[in-house]
């Protein structure tokens, strides 16, 4: 364990193992299908849905993220709650960027 302590997803972490190995095995069929030459637009199809896959992980983790981790440090107050505000905002900003 690290120095963050118990992590927020824990209640979902059979259900994120879940969608990366769903996600897993979506991107080794991508790469079969550009090894076999597949109609372009039927690859990005597949590109899109893996990439749906996992925002649907970033989200949770994020949720979780919120609920939990934030929540406490808030609930507590100080640089750490400041500290964990910031977290939040920036995996935000790359989520959007993305």
């Amino acid at each position: 364990m690290d120095d963050h302590g118990t992590h927020g997803y824990v209640a979902d972490k059979d259900k994120l193992l879940a969608r990366l190995r769903r996600a897993e095995g979506q991107v080794r069929g991508i790469h079969r299908m550009v090894e076999n030459d597949t109609y372009c637009i039927d690859v990005l199809t597949q590109v899109s849905a893996v990439t749906k896959a996992l925002e649907s992980v970033a989200l949770t983790l994020l949720d979780d993220h919120l609920t939990h981790c934030v929540a406490e440090a808030s609930a507590n107050g100080g640089p750490v709650a400041e500290e964990k505000l910031r977290e939040a905002s920036a995996a935000i900003a790359r989520l959007v960027k993305a």
